[in-house]
């Protein structure tokens, strides 16, 4: 063997090894929660400065975080990434609520997490604000997409064969605000799409206004969406500003989560 196999040798040797104790620091993490780098480096059988800086790779990678400054790590939300297509099969009710319970407690408002089932949108997660006006339960409810603005993002970036399949029906009008008009609403899709956001001023019910955002999976689809609702006294057009900034916020938190890398 030449200098040259054995020097490719030595890397490749190197390289496997580095790749084994990257996957025994995550089995760690995964097994104990959490671990310092004195636990890490006892684990690997290397010097604490070895395992600190294949620690800082993983977490430049976003595959472990530090619990605090000088503190634990432990796994990263970078994980959900390379778990593909399982990221689908997540309890999205789970991992979505503590982001309608904050969004709740910052806006004082109604706050729901959507999916959609074919021609509906169904709720799975819901949390009440200390100003909301209703003890309505969301959770569990079908609720129409062209009426809804929930319903709207859904609708907005389904494919578009689904949205005409949807626009062929004969739409219900809930209120007098309700729009049923096909033409209008394929506007209204582009503008939702645009804007990054869909809102509902008294569609559904009279009274009530809502304004959604959309939540994405790690393949860049639309999986849900995340709404706040409230009186129309209260949840007017110029505070419906600040609700799509602040859920904004959340929704691309929620998908980074999900493992989605474009927001």
């Amino acid at each position: 063997m030449g200098n040259g196999e054995a020097a490719h040798g030595r890397s490749s040797g190197a390289l496997v090894q580095s790749v084994d104790r990257a996957v025994t620091v995550l089995e760690l993490l995964a097994r104990n929660g959490e671990a310092g780098i004195t636990e890490i480096a006892g684990e690997l059988g290397v010097h604490k400065s070895t395992a600190s800086r294949l620690v800082s790779v993983l977490e430049a990678r976003g595959l472990v975080e530090q619990l605090g400054e000088r503190g634990k790590y432990a796994i990263g939300f970078g994980i959900v990434r390379l778990a593909g297509a399982a990221t689908e099969r997540m309890d999205l009710s789970r991992l979505g609520r503590p982001f309608c319970d904050s969004l709740a407690a910052e806006l004082g408002e109604t706050v729901n997490l959507a999916v959609r089932d074919n021609d509906v949108a169904i709720n799975i997660s819901q949390a009440r604000g200390t100003a909301s006006v209703t003890a309505h339960n969301w959770v569990g409810q079908r609720t129409p997409l062209h009426a809804t603005s929930s319903g709207k993002v859904l609708l907005a970036h389904a494919p578009v064969e689904d949205q005409e399949e949807l626009l062929a029906e004969e739409l219900e009008r809930y209120t007098a605000r309700t729009v049923t008009d096909a033409g209008e609403l394929r506007k209204d899709f582009k503008l939702i799409v645009r804007d990054g956001y869909a809102t509902s001023y008294e569609e559904l019910e009279l009274g009530l206004n809502a304004a959604a955002v959309a939540v994405y999976s790690y393949d860049g689809e639309v999986i849900a969406a995340l709404s706040a609702s409230g009186p129309s006294y209260r949840f007017s057009r110029r505070r419906m500003r600040e609700v799509v900034g602040a859920m904004t916020v959340a929704a691309k938190e929620l998908s980074s989560q999900l493992g989605y890398l474009d927001v």
